[in-house]
C-alpha cells in the first residue's frame, strides 16, 4: 500500500499538503523506515548553531520541532491504534501551541531527542506493521475529521516531511 492508494474521503483536507510530500515509491512501513534515518541525517548535518535559532520572536527552534515531531507521531500513533481496534470514541484534538510552550525541547540535548525519535518511530513502524489489510482501512473521528489508519501513517511522514522542508526555508 502506497500513499497514491489513499482516497480523499480517508482524511482531513487540511493533510493534503503534508500527504503530497511523501514518496510514492516506497510501501508505508518501507517509507516509515526510510524517513526517519533520512531526518536524523539531515539534522545531524545541521549546524550546531542553528538547533536553537529562531527565524523570528516567538517561533520555535529546530530543536522544539524535533519534540514537537515526537509529540505528534505519539498522537497521532495513538489515534491509528484506536481505530484499528474498533473504538468509536470521537478522539480530541490536541494544542500543539501549548505543547511546545511545556515540552521545553529547546532545553533537551540533541542525541537524545534523536535517540527518542527513533525509538519512536520503531513502535510506530511494529504497531504498522501490527495492522491487517482490514485494519488499515479502519476509520475513526479525531478533532473534528474522519481518518483511516493507513492516512494516519502517511500523514506521520508527511508532517515530518514538511517540517524538513520548514528548516530549508526559514533556518537554514
Amino acid at each position: 500500500m502506497k500513499v497514491t492508494d489513499l482516497q480523499p474521503n480517508e482524511y482531513a483536507a487540511y493533510y493534503s499538503t503534508y500527504l503530497q510530500l511523501v514518496s510514492d515509491e516506497c510501501s508505508l512501513t518501507e517509507e516509515l523506515e526510510v524517513s526517519v534515518h533520512n531526518f536524523i541525517r539531515f539534522v545531524q548535518d545541521i549546524p550546531m548553531d542553528k538547533y536553537d535559532y529562531r527565524y523570528a520572536e516567538g517561533k520555535w527552534t529546530i530543536k522544539d520541532i524535533i519534540q514537537h515531531l515526537i509529540d505528534t507521531e505519539r498522537i497521532f500513533s495513538y489515534r491509528a491504534l484506536r481505530f484499528a481496534r474498533n473504538d468509536k470514541t470521537e478522539l480530541p484534538g490536541f494544542d500543539e501551541t501549548q505543547y511546545g510552550l511545556v515540552a521545553n525541547g529547546s532545553e533537551r540535548k540533541l542525541q537524545e531527542m534523536l535517540t527518542e525519535l527513533a525509538l519512536v518511530r520503531q513502535s510506530t513502524i511494529m504497531l504498522f506493521k501490527s495492522f491487517s489489510k482490514d485494519d488499515l482501512l479502519k476509520t475513526g473521528i479525531a478533532s473534528g475529521n474522519s481518518a483511516s489508519v493507513r492516512a494516519l501513517g502517511f500523514i506521520i511522514i508527511g508532517h515530518q516531511n514538511h517540517h524538513i522542508k520548514v528548516f530549508k526555508e526559514r533556518y537554514l
